[in-house]
């Protein structure tokens, strides 16, 4: 019998589908989910094939609810809806196999109960799985969109009372406190096209044009001067080749290379310098951002990643900034990457096709 079978060769079961689970391309299981995983669906589908030999009556959600305990595990350990469908795969696999190989005679029924065991304990787990997804992502949108409002909010009531003091007459406009209004006005101009930016990747809206390279660098410079003149930070830009033409949507490349800019501001301490060059290499459109940050420690991890951990002091935001350059230069066909320097500083590195590949949206 199946039954008998499967606790036979449970040992074998589940060390055969660790194997396999560490042979996937994705990422290994630990021990600790396999041993959750795999003996307790074995020790169900056991259950489950003793009761309905023997016709005594079977809660039809055993099998799901253990499932769902096991979905919402996968995800916590930051697993796919297509690696747990797999997970379970796997066990259906290697008892198939093994009891082909033992030549071990198993009827019809036992077989369609097997697969009914593993359909329920696939759609639970995927179920519950996804549901914990959407939750999450509620959950970090509405973190998201409160931590916006807040910063925005913070950026106008600071402006406004810098509006105030000079409006008094109590300070000079090139004192600190004109300084604190240019710096609050940027910050919020900052903020509203970063999010603007991001509302048009997620709707997957480009509006593709040809621009000219030096008009470009040109507008990120005169901006990028008023915030180096707010951190007091040296800022540099190489000529551009006065030719060079990009296809590019010139919202978001902008706002990717002022992400990175202002990073690279952010930074750089007074006094520091940040260089921005612009060329063409091959078939591409590169940009650099070079900074004095000092290097960035190998424990920081993945900059890019949003809500990620920030290089320096100045905790402001949500780290989304670099989040969305990626992403903005992922919509364009390119690449985005580092340089560290440690002890110097580092090198922001973007490439784009010089000409579109594809229409544009």
């Amino acid at each position: 019998m199946l039954q008998d079978f499967i606790v036979a060769q449970r040992d074998t079961i589940i060390e055969r589908a660790r194997v396999r689970v560490r042979g996937r391309a994705w990422p290994s299981v630990s021990s600790a989910e396999l041993e959750f995983g795999v003996p307790l669906f074995l020790t169900q589908l056991t259950e489950t094939l003793r009761l309905e030999s023997s016709g005594e009556p079977f809660p039809s959600g055993n099998i799901g609810s253990s499932a769902t305990q096991h979905g919402a595990e996968l995800l916590g350990q930051g697993y796919s809806v297509a690696q747990v469908v797999q997970d379970y795969g796997d066990i259906c696999q290697v008892v198939t196999a093994l009891a082909v190989e033992t030549r071990t005679p198993i009827t019809s029924e036992e077989f369609q109960t097997f697969n009914r065991c593993l359909d329920v304990a696939i759609a639970g787990a995927v179920t519950e799985h996804a549901r914990v997804t959407s939750q999450t992502r509620q959950a970090e949108e509405v973190e998201r969109l409160g931590h916006t409002a807040h910063e925005a909010r913070d950026l106008l009531s600071t402006a406004v009372l810098a509006f105030h003091s000079l409006k008094r007459g109590d300070v000079a406009i090139n004192g600190s406190t004109g300084a604190m209004l240019g710096r609050s006005l940027m910050s919020l101009r900052d903020l509203i096209d970063r999010t603007l930016s991001e509302v048009r990747l997620v709707a997957n809206v480009r509006r593709t044009v040809r621009m000219p390279v030096a008009a470009f660098v040109d507008e990120l410079a005169v901006t990028g001067m008023l915030h180096a003149e707010y951190r007091q930070v040296v800022f540099k830009v190489s000529p551009v080749d006065e030719g060079m033409t990009v296809d590019a949507d010139p919202q978001l490349l902008s706002s990717a290379v002022m992400n990175i800019l202002h990073n690279a501001f952010k930074n750089t301490p007074s006094g520091g310098q940040v260089t921005l060059r612009a060329f063409a290499e091959k078939q591409n459109f590169c940009i650099e951002v070079e900074d004095q940050c000092g290097g960035i420690p190998p424990e920081k991890g993945d900059l890019f990643k949003t809500f990620g951990d920030r290089r320096g002091r100045d905790r402001t935001g949500l780290g989304m900034g670099l989040s969305i350059a990626r992403k903005a230069v992922h919509a364009h066909g390119g690449e985005i990457e580092i340089r560290n320097m440690p002890g110097q500083g580092c090198i922001f590195a973007i490439c784009v096709p010089l000409e579109a590949a594809h229409e544009t949206v």
